[in-house]
């Protein structure tokens, strides 16, 4: 009855949770000595991430794992007919069929897969062997395209390489925390929770800054709110950098001795004058000279961010513009300092750092160069020239790819791209025209499902054994505790099979996880994230950050939880210098108008997570936030004479939605919020995603999913408004034969 130690499967915290079992006839296993029929989750207070804290989701997370489970391999050919429940080695011969016939006829070119910062790092890994190495095709991207890959490509930019420099313990040692484009109280909140605590505790001492044109419980707690305008970060952060050079506030021994491209990027902030910034951020020149003081008399300024800053086509903008600040007042590399992307996956760091988006390979290289896809192909032991030279598809791409028919098989899994993708009602036009899907989960029915020939039920969190590393580079070990519900299979198992079917025995010749993360952390020697010291025994010891190579003692290593990266301010760059990257702003990519006066602006709420596919199915989750609702300011409501809890259409260029609203002043005029979570099963009509359009970052390419511009009509109450969204809705062409 010992429980098991495990990472919460949600946000990117990577809180640390320990798993009892349901309890049996006689032998209660809580801590307050009552029975539960469920798996019951509670913090780990071992873990150096969380230290015993825990989200609501996180203590719900076990309620889930019996809750609409698909068990068993489903096929059917073509989207009008219902699944029919097949065999694995059925359902093994058809994926080999199709990917060879793929190959043979279109070149691998056709054949993508989509997957998830919900896999682990050994499911990440074993994909990218798979599709990169064996098949050819760099036509792998993840989910985390569209949260992580503008900071991905600032950190590449400004370092030389991806990751964070800093770490958790930097939260209770800075004296000024900048906080842009991050809800982190709703959307990281053990993180949250740790810097108010620290916060309250030095209120004379400490600034906290908060960048959001909402007023969310994370700017309630600020010293100084900046509810700039949607899409004018880019300009705010170069204000701020205006006044640091004109007031002096500058590190010149570290700009002189350990960056380039200063001149270029000093001469660029003249032109945001305080009167100017403030106009085009819609703040007060007051406001702008206390953030810029602030940030110039600290010593120590944190910065953290997430969704509001790389959703954006100046995403990648946003980001290397942040990291100017800190290198030119000499904020890297110490306590309580540096630039911090805030991961929203529990895995989206363990991706990365396997290689898991279209133009990386695994240990944190690049696709274009050619050193480091020969250090790949030796490792797995390949012909030189087996990996592509150009990056594969990216995710918006993919869509555009099956819009133009150029894709003979889409492989999804983990994650539900019916909902998730921008300009929804074109991403399921062109799911639908894939010749064949294969749809890869633990949970039946999932919106993305609706578009797919074969079904593969998936295991899940807590059924199968692997790794995933948190925001601050914490490894930890998530094991087994129960048995996959019916034949559902590991997904790096799956991968492997495939690849052994396909010819590739000695490449996927692998009897466990820990065979496959030993092979994985080999791939990191020498590298930024070099991990040649962990293995899964060590890991069942504990969390482990990296980097640790091999040759770090464990003994010594063990208990410190407080690496950060580039100390010694020598960088991942071929000079070992950081770059400044000079930006103008763009702005969005679109502004509002006469016709679509408001700003739609997106993200999350505190209770539910992504799609709804696991929190959806758990009473509490579901009952916190039934049914998405619109933020509207009350002039702005006032103009459209509707009330809280009366209904609007919103509608934008591409689709429209309707829901009720919520007058409040805790959001900006001009601008609206609405939530990202339901999807069609979950809510009549109203998809945020029918919104949004599909323009990316030029560098990152991660869609500008944050904001767009509506206009809004009253209109009555929908007849089926109050229809429960507790459990999906079943729909004509997600029905099943002899499914179990």
């Amino acid at each position: 009855m010992k429980p098991a130690k495990t990472l919460c499967p949600y946000c990117g915290v990577g809180c640390g949770l320990e798993v009892l079992p349901p309890a049996r006839p006689g032998r209660p296993v809580n801590r307050d000595g009552e029975g539960n029929p469920i798996w019951q989750a509670r913090g780990d207070r071992d873990h150096p991430s969380s230290k015993g804290k825990v989200c609501v989701k996180g203590a719900t997370v076990g309620e889930s794992l019996d809750r609409d489970r698909l068990k068993y391999p489903m096929l059917r050919e073509s989207l009008d007919q219902p699944f029919k429940q097949v065999t694995w080695e059925t359902a093994f011969s058809r994926i080999v069929q199709e990917i060879q016939q793929v190959r043979a006829e279109r070149g691998p070119e056709a054949i993508c897969m989509y997957g998830s910062g919900q896999f682990q790092t050994e499911d990440y890994y074993v994909a990218q062997k798979l599709l990169k190495g064996c098949l050819g095709t760099n036509n792998f991207d993840a989910n985390s395209r569209l949260c992580m890959a503008s900071a991905v490509a600032g950190y590449i930019k400004s370092f030389g390489s991806d990751g964070p420099p800093p770490c958790y313990d930097d939260l209770e040692k800075t004296d000024c925390a900048f906080l842009i484009g991050t809800n982190t109280a709703d959307c990281h909140p053990i993180i949250f929770n740790r810097l108010r605590k620290y916060h309250k505790k030095n209120k004379r001492k400490v600034k906290l800054i908060v960048v959001d044109p909402r007023r969310t419980d994370t700017a309630k707690e600020a010293d100084l709110h900046l509810a700039i305008r949607p899409g004018s970060d880019v300009a705010l952060l170069n204000g701020i950098a205006h006044l640091l050079l004109q007031r002096g506030r500058l590190d010149a021994a570290l700009i002189d001795d350990c960056t380039t491209g200063f001149s270029d990027y000093a001469e660029l902030v003249q032109h945001y004058p305080p009167e100017r910034t403030a106009e085009i951020c819609d703040i007060s020149v007051q406001e702008l000279e206390t953030a810029a003081d602030w940030w110039g008399q600290s010593k120590h300024v944190l910065s953290l961010w997430s969704m509001g800053m790389n959703q954006s086509i100046d995403g990648t903008a946003k980001v290397c513009s942040l990291i100017n600040l800190h290198l030119m007042t000499g904020n890297i590399g110490k306590p309580g300092a540096g630039p911090f992307s805030l991961t929203g996956q529990p895995n989206a760091m363990g991706g990365r750092e396997a290689g898991g988006l279209c133009h990386i390979l695994p240990g944190y290289r690049v696709i274009k160069n050619a050193k480091h896809r020969r250090a790949i192909e030796q490792g797995w032991q390949l012909p030189e020239g087996s990996i592509a030279p150009q990056p594969g598809l990216a995710a918006w791409d993919m869509m555009l790819a099956l819009e133009r028919g150029e894709v003979g098989l889409f492989w999804v899994a983990a994650t539900n791209p019916a909902v998730s993708m921008p300009d929804i009602e074109r991403t399921k036009a062109a799911l639908s025209r894939s010749p064949f899907t294969i749809c890869q989960d633990a949970y039946y029915p999932t919106e993305t499902a609706a578009y797919a020939h074969l079904l593969l039920p998936a295991a899940q969190w807590g059924e199968k054994t692997g790794t995933m590393t948190n925001s601050e580079r914490v490894v930890t070990l998530c094991p087994a505790f129960r048995q996959p519900p019916g034949e559902a299979k590991a997904d790096w198992e799956i991968f492997a099979e495939v690849g052994r079917r396909l010819g590739f025995g000695p490449q996927f010749d692998f009897q466990d996880a820990a065979q496959v993360y030993r092979e994985f952390v080999s791939l990191t020697a020498g590298q930024l994230c070099d991990m040649t010291g962990l293995s899964h025994d060590q890991l069942a010891k504990g969390p482990v950050q990296w980097p640790y190579p091999a040759t770090t003692c464990a003994e010594t290593a063990a208990d410190k939880f407080d690496k950060r990266l580039y100390t010694d301010l020598r960088f991942a760059t071929e000079d070992g210098r950081a770059r400044f990257h000079p930006f103008h702003a763009k702005g969005l990519a679109e502004p509002p108008d006469p016709s679509y006066p408001f700003v739609l602006t997106t993200g999350r709420l505190y209770g539910h997570w992504h799609t709804q596919t696991r929190t959806g199915r758990i009473e509490k989750t579901a009952e916190m936030h039934p049914h998405p609702v619109l933020e509207i300011n009350p002039r702005d409501a006032q103009k459209l004479k509707i009330q809280s809890e009366e209904w609007v259409e919103v509608r934008s260029r591409r689709g429209y939605a309707r829901l009720p609203v919520l007058v409040t002043q805790n959001i900006a005029r001009g601008t609206v919020f609405m939530p990202m979570h339901w999807g069609f099963l979950w809510a009549n009509q109203a998809e945020v995603n029918a919104l949004t359009h599909p323009e990316v970052c030029p560098m990152s390419l991660q869609p500008e999913l944050k904001a767009c511009a509506v206009q809004l009509t009253a209109i009555q109450k929908p007849e089926d408004a109050d229809e429960s969204q507790t459990v999906p809705h079943t729909l004509p062409n997600l029905q099943t034969v002899n499914a179990p």
